[in-house]
């Protein structure tokens, strides 16, 4: 009986070590440096993408020229073309910055999580209204108004308005991107931080 005892407290005093707090602790430590990683690895790529969609939508726009025997159509005769390519620029840029940040392996701070949360809501309201103002554009090109007497213009410079269509459309993939990105800087601000009260 004796020996069944000891043996059964050796089993069991096994079993608890196993499961003592430190072990614990150090396991669900591991995990969450594990999920921090893949959150990042994510977050970093989420970044990029927009970038790379930027840099698509600004050099199709930049080489969106055309002439022909009714005159000649560039870009940066629209100043929605023009705003849509300087707002694919800096977003481009704020994206590889922002990629940056996310891959580095620092604890987040409340400054970093406002300063990040903040930019993606400017950057997304940037691009949107360069997306916005520039579908106007593309309409009028299109349909034309008489009431403005601004004529239609995409049946005489059909290359111009297809390559002008391609890159709004790429910046309204950024836009979701961006929009997505948004959500993702909100809720880790707000799930971790309190909201500023007066």
């Amino acid at each position: 009986m004796e020996k069944g005892t000891e043996k059964g407290n050796g089993v069991g005093g096994g079993a608890a070590a196993s499961r003592s707090p430190m072990a614990l602790m150090g396991s669900s430590r591991y995990e969450n440096e594990e999920a921090n990683t893949g959150m990042r690895t994510t977050e970093t790529m989420l970044r990029l993408v927009p970038m790379a969609l930027c840099i698509a939508a600004l050099v199709v726009m930049l080489k969106n020229s055309q002439s022909n025997e009714f005159g000649s159509v560039s870009y940066s005769d629209l100043g929605a073309f023009r705003y849509l390519v300087h707002a694919n620029g800096i977003c481009a840029g704020y994206s590889l910055l922002s990629a940056i940040i996310a891959a580095m392996p620092r604890p987040s701070t409340m400054p970093r999580a406002w300063t990040l949360f903040l930019l993606d809501q400017i950057l997304t309201y940037i691009i949107l209204a360069a997306g916005a103002v520039s579908t106007e554009v593309l309409y009028l090109t299109n349909k034309g108004d008489a009431a403005v007497t601004w004529s239609a213009a995409c049946g005489t410079f059909a290359s111009f308005c297809h390559k002008a269509t391609t890159s709004v459309i790429i910046t309204f993939v950024v836009v979701a991107c961006y929009v997505v990105l948004s959500l993702i800087s909100s809720y880790r601000l707000f799930s971790k931080y309190d909201a500023p009260v007066n």
